[in-house]
């Protein structure tokens, strides 16, 4: 009976785990319902390439925010980062003395600057997540303005012929109404971006760092007291999570090809969305680093499907909302079960019933 239970507790699914295969099989599910709806668009394989190729950079910067939110802290400021990231770029590759190398290294030294920077105050000095990061917000947006107000259209040849590489999939593809074989083009963002899921999700997986993070974002004092070094770990988190905004800086501005003060406005809300709906809790401790490209095209599908019914664009952020409240409420259930915890539903003063009304005397 004892080897039993030592064999369904080790075949028991991870609350990581269990939240990622539900973000899967929902994706899957609305994917197929897409390809039912409109099979001349999303039964193309170009089309899902596509949500790869257009949003590589959302994509990157919700792969570091799962690692921040996994060990129980939050970055709003990737965004602004991403968007100032994009405005030096341009300017700089605009200049005589612009260089793609140039534009690189400035991309991940300022994502890096702002991880550092926003790290050591919330490791070390124990400042609350959500005010350093909001600060870092308001200090990219400000720096983004001060550094150029207007558009700048990239357009040093070597950076154009880098804009416009495509790696093409000769024998994957579709035909025309000519009849004409049009073969899949894949851009080096996407490539990028898996590189970057398999070496993060194997440093969440496989090393020591990432399981000290779940034990941090699990419950920090513990963590602590079995000899996890927390701030060091915290620190590290916001340092990759300022890498990966820098990597989607210059992926962001491969992508459009222009500076913009517009650039990656809001994206640290739909990366927090992406992430929570991959499965990763805001709580921390609980996360599948494969799980945020699952939750980033889950979003992207509901707003193509939007998009193909020709409804209004704002129907876009209302649907994604409503999403939203329905994978916090589901995995709210989800963990409550799993640690068998009995699910209460709290009702306001005013539905609740009197003693008088739930026992009425017999008059």
């Amino acid at each position: 009976m004892a080897s039993a239970n030592i064999l369904k507790q080790k075949a028991r699914l991870s609350n990581s785990n269990i939240l990622f295969l539900i973000a899967a099989v929902i994706f899957v599910l609305m994917y197929l319902f897409a390809i039912i709806s409109y099979p001349a668009s999303f039964m193309q394989f170009q089309t899902f390439f596509d949500l790869f190729n257009l949003n590589a950079p959302l994509l990157i910067m919700t792969l570091g925010l799962c690692i921040v939110m996994i060990g129980g802290g939050i970055d709003i400021s990737i965004g602004s980062v991403c968007g100032l990231i994009t405005m030096a770029c341009a300017v700089y590759l605009q200049s005589e003395s612009g260089s793609i190398g140039g534009a690189i290294l400035i991309a991940l030294g300022i994502g890096i600057a702002f991880g550092i920077l926003q790290g050591y105050l919330i490791a070390y000095l124990e400042i609350q997540p959500f005010i350093i990061t909001l600060s870092g917000l308001f200090l990219a947006q400000g720096l983004l303005t001060t550094l150029h107000k207007d558009p700048i259209n990239v357009t040093m040849p070597a950076f154009v012929r880098l804009r416009d590489f495509e790696f093409v999939i000769t024998w994957l593809g579709t035909r025309n109404r000519l009849g004409v074989f049009i073969p899949c083009e894949i851009k080096p963002g996407t490539v990028l971006v898996v590189i970057l899921l398999v070496i993060l999700a194997s440093l969440m997986k496989w090393s020591r760092f990432g399981r000290n993070v779940y034990a941090v974002g699990g419950n920090m004092h513990s963590a602590l007291m079995l000899g996890v070094n927390v701030k060091r770990t915290i620190f590290i988190t916001y340092v990759i999570s300022g890498l990966t905004a820098g990597i989607a800086g210059f992926v962001y501005i491969m992508t459009t090809g222009a500076g913009n003060v517009g650039n990656a406005a809001g994206a640290e809300m739909k990366a927090i969305a992406s992430a929570i709906i991959g499965g990763t809790l805001l709580n921390g401790g609980v996360g599948n680093l494969l799980g945020a490209p699952i939750g980033t095209l889950t979003l992207l599908v509901i707003n193509e499907l939007i998009r193909a019914a020709g409804v209004q664009s704002n129907f876009q952020a209302m649907v994604s909302g409503l999403l939203l409240y329905f994978f916090i409420v589901l995995q709210s259930i989800i963990m409550s079960l799993r640690d068998r915890k009995s699910i209460k539903l709290t009702l306001p003063p005013w539905l609740k019933l009197s003693d008088k009304q739930r026992f009425p005397s017999n008059q």
